[in-house]
């Protein structure tokens, strides 16, 4: 098992397998709010279905209107269970704030140094503690 520390953007707790996208990813266009599906077919992880996965991206893109896909997605139950990124996205992390207001719940966001952020493999298991330890088991698939 493999321990570090994040930077919190957004506090909470959660565990699930890693979904690690190779590229950003705008949630407005990109996620499909009620089935949790990439639906950007230009995204190489278009199909993927990112519910109850932790998602490990490098940086959102592109519109403000993520925020928005973000909290649609805790409200229809099709969020990831956590965001891990590479560089500091607020459009994200207000998202996420957004929906532990309204719905008192929210995946954490948490940024990772670029070393630790290398490490994590789609389907390792991620678990995310409020304080921004990261700790992940190496998938045997």
């Amino acid at each position: 098992m493999r321990k570090f520390k994040g930077h919190v953007l957004v506090t909470g707790t959660a565990k699930g397998a890693a979904l690690v996208l190779p590229e950003p990813l705008s949630l407005w266009g990109g996620l499909n709010p009620k089935s949790g599906e990439i639906i950007d077919r230009r995204h190489p992880c278009s199909g993927q279905i990112v519910t109850g996965r932790v998602l490990v991206l490098p940086a959102g893109r592109g519109s403000s209107s993520a925020s928005s896909i973000l909290l649609e997605a805790v409200r229809m139950k099709t969020a990831p269970a956590a965001i891990l990124l590479a560089e500091p996205d607020g459009i994200l992390a207000l998202g996420a704030v957004v929906a532990s207001e309204l719905y008192d719940n929210a995946p954490p966001v948490v940024v990772l140094k670029a070393q630790d952020y290398a490490q994590i493999n789609d389907h390792d298991i991620v678990q995310i503690d409020s304080d921004g330890t990261i700790s992940v088991t190496i998938s045997t698939n």
